[in-house]
């Protein structure tokens, strides 16, 4: 019979009593070995039936990440899940881009993990559960104080004849049973229709699906259900047939279920590399929500990767919405600095490589406008500038490339392609493949080629060191030399709190403290494994002589040494020394602190990774 539809503003069709979907209760399953043939590629099927996109209204994600997403690598810790929820929150922004995250709640881990999350009290992502269909598991939401959970209700033959070793109606009656028990409890339920895509869309799920819209009109609870393409067998194209198209299944839900778009979320695999349009297709057709989990990580071929959901939904919107892109590089730095992950070198938006080019006439490109070979600012949205991976196809505009963007030279400092040096370093590389090199060349290798043929770039790039030690340095130095324990000039209470002044700060080779006469009154404070070689080492050399003692007591000021090489380790080091004062600000003493340039550039390249 005809509705009317006010958005259309057309009569569509509803069908009448006389046809509707019911159960088919087959005594035997329908595992469609037609399309689903095992011993072969799945096939797709066409009906050619067009059906049109209609979105809803609004559109958002849900994360994984915790559930899905843990079971297809080692477990998180209690503080790494709320590292990454706190991640997730800054990603999806004060809207709710990223709307909902879910968790398992089995184990004491687990629950700890909720509540902490909880205790940040973040609006988004809401913290949701996940379940078996088993009144037990229900118990367990209650008690974490979830207002909604997700609740594994198979919808396939495969899993209800095979696995669960059931009828389609016993199925459907235990799966009532559980979520009529969720909403006694206030609890929303989220219903996975597990292997979807292998399923009876009209013989099993739509039926299902209405019994649920019945339960949700009575009690007034919202019921959500997750279509979920478990094997990644989905496809985008709306001329395609059940139970594979993804628009035919979304439209299915809506239109003949009575399903709302809100209440809708898909959840894929990425078993046939659909893991991205499939979830777009399904924001296309009406499913509102996007189940997802962070660099994709889930079972098998893993589950559709969240950050490239959050490019889908600005590209789709035209609208960040309160989205922070950058944030996707710090996960990416978290996953593979913290939880020492390795991410694929070219994954889109978190590989190391993923917009870095190699051949030279790409990068001549880049050089005249970076637009030509780059698809959006990756600097701006990513905080990822254009890298470049030097081979022999890089030519001489890759090198100069490589050299202006690792030492940050911009304007009339920039380096040309036509520079001698350059031509030498190229010279150099196209020796080394035409002796049969095949890999690319490394950082490490390209900064000896430049300082061996470029080494005016190092006196400023010693200059910038020293900047940087005296903005980290200075201020340590002087609160640490105010410290009451230092003041005092005894040593009995001075060397413990150096030694863990020193702990705090491995880039430390000696920390000492001198008196007013230039004599020191503690040991060479140093690392353990040093300690027996150096800590009484010119223990009555007279220092009054050195600037680093002289100066302070000059200026009143913390000093910072030039670079130089030190006659005890042979290390290049420099030296910061602040001023020791009594109650009435006179200076009694020097604190000093020589510093290991080595590890001073090892803290630098990690900073310029960590804004990369």
């Amino acid at each position: 019979m005809p509705r009317w539809n006010p958005e259309k503003k057309l009569l569509e069709h509803v069908h009448t009593k006389f046809w509707r979907p019911e159960l088919k209760d087959i005594p035997e399953p329908n595992l469609m070995k037609e399309i689903f043939p095992y011993t072969d590629v799945p096939y797709i099927e066409f009906d050619h039936r067009y059906v049109p996109p209609d979105p809803a209204r609004e559109i958002w994600i849900t994360d994984t990440t915790f559930r899905d997403g843990q079971q297809a690598r080692p477990p998180y810790t209690v503080e790494q899940i709320v590292d990454i929820y706190k991640f997730l929150h800054k990603l999806g922004g004060p809207n709710g881009v990223v709307r909902q995250c879910e968790f398992f709640l089995y184990t004491q881990k687990d629950r700890e993990a909720v509540e902490k999350c909880l205790a940040l009290g973040y609006r988004y992502p809401e913290v949701t559960g996940w379940i078996r269909a088993k009144a037990e598991d229900l118990k367990l939401v209650k008690e974490m104080g979830l207002k909604e959970t997700g609740i594994l209700t198979s919808c396939s033959d495969y899993h209800i004849f095979l696995k669960l070793k059931k009828t389609r109606r016993q199925a459907l009656e235990d799966y009532l049973a559980i979520v009529k028990e969720a909403l006694s409890l206030g609890i929303t339920p989220r219903c996975h229709f597990e292997d979807i895509t292998r399923a009876d869309i009209f013989g099993f799920v739509i039926p299902f699906a209405i019994e649920l819209m019945k339960l949700r009109e009575e009690s007034g609870i919202d019921i959500k259900i997750r279509l979920c393409d478990t094997l990644g067998l989905g496809v985008p194209f709306p001329e395609a047939a059940l139970p594979r198209s993804v628009p035919k299944l979304v439209r299915a839900f809506i239109e003949e279920a009575g399903v709302p778009g809100e209440l809708l979320e898909w959840h894929g695999h990425n078993d046939f590399y659909k893991a991205v349009i499939n979830p777009t297709t399904a924001w296309l057709y009406g499913c509102a929500a996007v189940n997802c989990a962070l660099l994709g990580f889930g079972e098998r071929t893993g589950n559709t990767p969240l950050e490239a959901m959050i490019f889908e939904y600005i590209a789709l919107r035209g609208t960040h919405n309160g989205v922070d892109t950058t944030v996707i590089t710090d996960i990416a730095d978290y996953y593979r600095e913290v939880l020492g992950e390795k991410i694929p070198p070219n994954q889109p938006l978190v590989g190391s490589e993923f917009n870095a080019t190699r051949a030279g006439i790409h990068i001549d490109g880049i050089l005249k406008n970076e637009e030509i070979y780059n698809p959006f600012d990756t600097k701006k949205l990513l905080k990822r500038p254009i890298g470049i991976i030097i081979t022999d196809k890089s030519g001489t505009a890759g090198i100069a490339y490589w050299i202006n963007t690792h030492f940050h030279l911009k304007g009339d400092r920039q380096i040309d392609k036509r520079h001698p040096g350059v031509a030498k370093i190229y010279k150099q590389i196209i020796k080394q493949y035409e002796a049969g090199r095949i890999t690319s060349i490394s950082n490490e290798e390209m900064m000896h080629l430049v300082r061996k043929y470029i080494p005016e770039l190092f006196v400023s790039d010693l200059d910038r060191m020293k900047a940087r030690a005296e903005r980290l340095l200075s201020s340590l130095a002087e609160e640490l030399a105010e410290r009451p324990e230092i003041c005092s000039m005894d040593p009995d209470k001075i060397v413990p709190v150096l030694r863990e002044f020193l702990e705090e700060h491995p880039y430390i080779q000696f920390i000492y403290v001198v008196n007013n006469e230039g004599r020191r009154l503690t040991p060479l404070i140093t690392h353990v494994e040093d300690r027996g070689r150096y800590e009484h080492l010119l223990k009555d050399e007279d220092y009054s002589d050195r600037p680093w003692f002289i100066e302070p007591f000059r200026t009143g000021k913390v000093y910072v040494s030039d670079f130089y090489t030190s006659k005890v380790t042979g290390a290049l080091c420099l030296t910061v020394s602040a001023p020791i004062r009594d109650r009435y600000e006179e200076i009694i003493g020097i604190l000093g602190m020589d510093i290991r340039f080595k590890e001073l550039m090892r803290m630098e390249e990690e900073d310029e990774e960590g804004t990369a």
